[in-house]
């Protein structure tokens, strides 16, 4: 039935592709690199990142943390445990820490908000200084004089 030739001696391929199924198999796309803080080992990256904003970022984090774990720590330990008075306290510490982790979040925008207002006035401050000095422009024509009747056509 088979013919066995002595390059197959047998064999049949089981998960290898044929050259047809090869040829019509579209390229794996290449992932683009992306740039970590952590290339040379001590965070040399994280330079760019203003140090208020890294700095609320890691308060945040471990606020966030704290909260996650008691919020969800307390209420096991009064249920399971039944210990009535450090599983509620853990549960309110836990609260706690997510009402800091909002404010440390919303004093974090207000400052960037008040910081973006202060450098839109400047600009506005900016431009209006350019405009008011393109009006005293001595060589621009002045319109003030003209008569406000059109030339009459002939």
């Amino acid at each position: 039935m088979f013919s066995l030739d002595e390059d197959n001696e047998g064999e049949i391929s089981v998960g290898e592709s044929s050259d047809a199924e090869r040829k019509m198999t579209p390229d794996i796309p290449k992932a683009p690199s992306v740039k970590t803080f952590d290339d040379g080992g001590d965070f040399e990256g994280a330079s760019d990142v203003d140090s208020k904003t890294l700095r609320a970022f890691v308060v945040a984090v471990i606020y966030a943390n704290a909260a996650v774990l008691f919020v969800s720590l307390g209420p096991m330990l009064w249920f399971f445990q039944g210990r009535s008075r450090i599983g509620p306290a853990l549960f309110l510490v836990g609260l706690l820490a997510g009402v800091r982790t909002y404010q440390t979040y919303r004093s974090w925008k207000r400052s960037r908000d008040e910081k973006g207002e202060e450098d839109g006035k400047q600009e506005d401050e900016k431009q209006e200084s350019a405009d008011a000095g393109a009006d005293s422009d001595p060589t621009a024509p002045d319109d003030s004089d003209t008569d406000a009747t059109p030339p009459e056509a002939s």
